[in-house]
């Protein structure tokens, strides 16, 4: 038995509430059980009882067993003064309250349903289990797993809103300046997202702000700050961005990361992060205003008209500044956009949303996203597994919430499928 199942029956007087009785024989009657207190200090707040007809009002605390009121030495704590029902599992010690007259204690033990403890004992110790709820999620009602779904990805918008917030704090609200730290990060992709992230934050926004309009002053200064024109390479775009670097390093004070950050290895050629460096020096040289751009946008069609930009003549013949390649026009992929989107523009936009003091609509987000196809990795894989529908990246954006979240952490309490499955 765990204590928070125990908060769990009280909060919804899953038991016997009916005659109930105290070890001492007083009669007890739950008007309102009380709000559930996730600090310090008694476990449910404000509660009102009747107590042998006598109507109380205060606090109640939780316990596996009576004795650890003394285990956690809540006697000599001033926070449990106004308690004034002590629940427990096993009533295994009397407690007495300040003024030395017994605690009134309610023992649960007799009073739970052996269903309730068999859906319990199911969810909690089946180890062997991917997620708790494996044999049963495939039944739950349709209607409930929708609504959990949605809450589900608002969840994890606001985890992602998490990084962008501490952004724009450091960049004292510069929208611009953080969708360009974003998007640079998201080009980067797992393996090269921090190298990315690390690369544009290695010089001022302003700078970028000032070099936009051209694109080989650009593309100097991102190749440049990412170490890629250190060497000598005798072609002729390559010495004339070095040109441009130079000049733009002793006119803005800059200085380089190393170009070993970036991995190439085992990556296909289209990933390299010279070609996305280069995709990203077309996307902010054709949208010099490409935040407010965004903002206005709902439609996928309309992203992707966004994200069709060229990379230069040169990166069409090369992968590297010295691989050559088949004449190819490198474009940002539909499916690569769809990962912009999910990572950061959505983000974006509910973050932006949020801080202009407008009314969140939760739905404008969940019809652009259900627009996008679902991510596939080894989470989403299982969950088809499972019989679970999965058509739009609102589905799988869910379910990678649900399982991190709460399966993975046994949070199934808190989760609306645990907890109908356990009160089934």
């Amino acid at each position: 038995m765990k204590e928070e199942f125990l908060h769990f029956m009280w909060q919804y007087k899953l038991f016997d509430v009916n005659n109930l009785k105290s070890e001492l024989n007083e009669t007890i009657q739950i008007i309102k059980p009380g709000a559930h207190n996730n600090n310090s200090g008694p476990d449910f707040l404000n509660a009102q009882l009747k107590i042998n007809d006598q109507l109380w009002a205060g606090n109640v605390e939780i316990h596996i067993n009576s004795s650890d009121w003394y285990a956690h030495k809540h006697e000599n704590d001033e926070n449990y003064d106004a308690v004034i029902l002590h629940v427990v599992w096993c009533h295994d010690s009397e407690v007495f309250m300040k003024n030395n007259k017994p605690m009134p204690t309610l023992e649960l033990k007799s009073l739970v349903n052996e269903d309730l403890l068999g859906n319990y004992h199911n969810l909690f110790y089946k180890t062997l289990r991917w997620i708790p709820c494996e044999k049963e999620i495939v039944n739950v009602d349709s209607f409930l797993m929708n609504n959990w779904l949605e809450r589900l990805y608002v969840e994890r918008l606001e985890n992602k809103s998490v990084l962008i917030k501490e952004l724009l704090s450091r960049s004292n609200n510069d929208y611009e300046a953080v969708l360009f730290q974003l998007l640079a990060r998201n080009f980067g992709l797992k393996i090269n997202g921090d190298a990315f992230l690390q690369l544009v934050q290695s010089f001022s926004f302003s700078t970028l702000r000032k070099v936009c309009f051209n694109e080989q002053e650009l593309s100097a200064l991102l190749f440049g700050q990412a170490g890629f024109l250190e060497k000598d390479i005798e072609n002729e775009y390559f010495i004339q961005l070095k040109k441009e670097y130079d000049y733009l390093k002793h006119k803005h004070n800059l200085e380089p990361i190393s170009n070993n950050l970036f991995q190439f290895f085992r990556m296909r050629p289209t990933n390299f992060p010279t070609i996305r460096i280069a995709q990203l020096v077309a996307l902010f040289h054709k949208h010099q205003n490409l935040f407010s751009k965004l903002m206005q946008l709902n439609k996928i069609e309309d992203f992707y008209s966004l994200f069709s930009v060229e990379v230069n003549d040169f990166w069409k013949e090369h992968y590297t500044f010295e691989t050559e390649s088949k004449k190819t026009l490198k474009k940002l992929t539909k499916s690569f956009v769809d990962l912009l989107l999910i990572n950061t523009i959505i983000p974006l936009q509910f973050v932006y949303k949020q801080s202009k003091g407008e009314e969140v609509n939760e739905e404008d987000f969940f019809k652009l996203i259900k627009q996008i196809k679902p991510e596939k990795n080894s989470i989403i894989d299982k969950f088809s597994d499972l019989k679970i529908g999965i058509t739009s990246a609102f589905d799988s954006q869910a379910l990678l919430e649900l399982k991190n979240n709460y399966c993975t952490e046994k949070r199934c309490l808190q989760c609306a499928i645990g907890n109908h499955l356990l009160r089934a």
